[in-house]
């Protein structure tokens, strides 16, 4: 499969005319060309170049013709496994492959321990989404990860005398990306998990504390919201959970903490923290 100039300017935030400066003057990249009307086409491997030479010039801070230098001295075969694994995987989704990104995503699988796989391949890879990708890709990408992170998670066997965490995306909220990794550590430390996922409403929340009393609920806000929607979403949920405690985190939290503080949440970065936060509810409980 082959991308058109204007797709490959859009994916990668070089502009086509600067992509067609390149070839001129430094032979990168080299694109095939049609019959008749001449419109360039490029090939995957040509995808994978641009995207490391848009990085190490985007990121890295590298000029143009040191990045070039550096992605033809160094053949994408001779990157370290998870780089390599990581740039395939883009590339794969630039060209809508769905059959490569299984490949690269099993490769990792094979290569990493569970943590390793979840938190330094897949969650990247999720982060990194939105800013790398128009939104046809990004769905498919989105969808390849989740389905990878929940296979992960499913496999995982959990203790059946561990304490249990009842997690969820609250309303209107659909990146369960960050809950499914917090599954994943939470069950390997022995934890049961009950998992509602994306945009769950408070009164299913309600619910499914009724039902299954959880020790805590672990809520994650993606979405940002303007205070008084982050007010009325929150509120709604710790009503919905009460008397349970709730930990709230995620990015769209994070900037409401004096709001989250006030209602009577808690706030965690990590299942660690979850954990320990926990740990203080219990032992408070526990004091005569």
């Amino acid at each position: 499969m082959t991308l058109r100039i204007r797709t490959i300017a859009r994916l990668t935030g070089i502009r086509e005319a600067t992509l067609r400066a390149w070839e001129r003057r430094y032979g990168f990249p080299r694109p095939l060309r049609t019959e008749g009307n001449n419109y360039r086409l490029y090939s995957r491997d040509e995808v994978e170049a641009i995207r490391r030479v848009a990085r190490l010039i985007q990121q890295d801070g590298l000029s143009v013709s040191e990045a070039i230098a550096q992605v033809r001295a160094t053949p994408l075969a001779e990157l370290p496994q998870p780089e390599r694994l990581t740039e395939r995987f883009w590339s794969a989704v630039m060209v809508l492959d769905g059959e490569e990104v299984t490949r690269v995503l099993d490769e990792a699988q094979a290569a990493m321990d569970v943590e390793a796989y979840c938190d330094s391949f897949l969650m990247p890879l999720l982060r990194e989404m939105g800013v790398r990708l128009d939104i046809a890709r990004e769905h498919l990408a989105s969808a390849f990860i989740r389905h990878r992170l929940r296979q992960v998670v499913d496999g995982v066997e959990s203790d059946v005398d561990g304490p249990r965490a009842l997690l969820a995306c609250p309303a209107k909220d659909h990146h369960e990306g960050g809950l499914l990794a917090l599954a994943l550590h939470l069950k390997r430390k022995g934890w049961r998990i009950t998992m509602l996922g994306a945009d769950t409403p408070a009164e299913a929340l309600h619910g499914a504390c009724t039902q299954v009393r959880p020790d805590i609920v672990a809520l994650s806000f993606v979405r940002r919201r303007e205070p008084g929607e982050f007010l009325e979403v929150l509120g709604d949920a710790l009503r919905a959970c009460a008397p349970i405690p709730v930990v709230v985190g995620g990015p769209g939290a994070r900037e409401h903490l004096k709001t989250l503080f006030t209602l009577g949440a808690q706030y965690a970065e990590s299942s660690e923290e979850l954990v320990a936060i926990w740990n203080q509810v219990r032992n408070a409980q526990n004091r005569p």
